[in-house]
């Protein structure tokens, strides 16, 4: 029985890769070409989510600076879930809504990449965050589920929505996580071909 139930979580989320494939393809190559403008422009990704979505943010900016798979100059990225100093002072001194906007006021400008992540697309301090973000003429690139939420309604034209067509959370963060493989690997082929890599 538990077995099967096992079995039922890889078949579930294969079936969602699979049927997301093409709907999410644009979208994800729209995300790479941003990001890669901003980065190789001398701007920077700020990310930022909650709980799985504050993972997968530390995830990718540890891929941006480090590697992903192959050896290449680093990349600016930071994530914004990570100094629980600021964190805790925001959330004590203001409120925890702004834990995310106050650090994009103070460390983002026009040209960088606000990369924000939400499986409900509702969480206020991300929202928050795109505000702050468009009123430093950033661009905003948002992985949402659930229909996208809030933020679907407040993204712009020259924002980037990759929304996950599932209402299940553990399904979204599978896809998310591959999503953001997706953009490393496709930043990646941009500035150094795309060989396979050997890692």
């Amino acid at each position: 029985m538990l077995e099967q139930r096992i079995e039922q979580h890889f078949i579930d989320s294969a079936d969602l890769k699979y049927q997301a494939s093409q709907l999410l393809s644009k979208p994800i190559a729209a995300a790479v070409q941003a990001i890669l403008a901003s980065v190789t422009s001398g701007g920077k990704v700020l990310a930022c989510g909650n709980g799985g979505s504050a993972a997968d943010a530390q995830h990718f900016a540890a891929e941006f600076v480090g590697r992903y798979e192959r050896e290449r100059p680093e990349l600016a990225a930071i994530a914004l879930t990570t100094d629980s100093s600021i964190l805790t002072a925001i959330a004590n001194d203001y409120d925890y809504k702004l834990i995310f906007s106050k650090q994009v006021r103070a460390l983002g400008g026009a040209g960088d990449v606000l990369l924000a992540i939400s499986t409900s697309g509702n969480s206020d301090n991300v929202l928050a965050a795109i505000e702050s973000a468009h009123e430093r003429d950033m661009i905003v690139v948002a992985l949402t589920g659930k229909g996208g939420g809030k933020i679907g309604q407040v993204l712009r034209e020259t924002d980037v929505h990759i929304c996950v067509p599932h209402d299940r959370t553990a399904r979204i963060q599978e896809v998310h996580l591959l999503v953001l493989h997706c953009i490393c690997d496709g930043v990646d082929a941009q500035l150094l071909g795309d060989q396979e890599s050997t890692q």
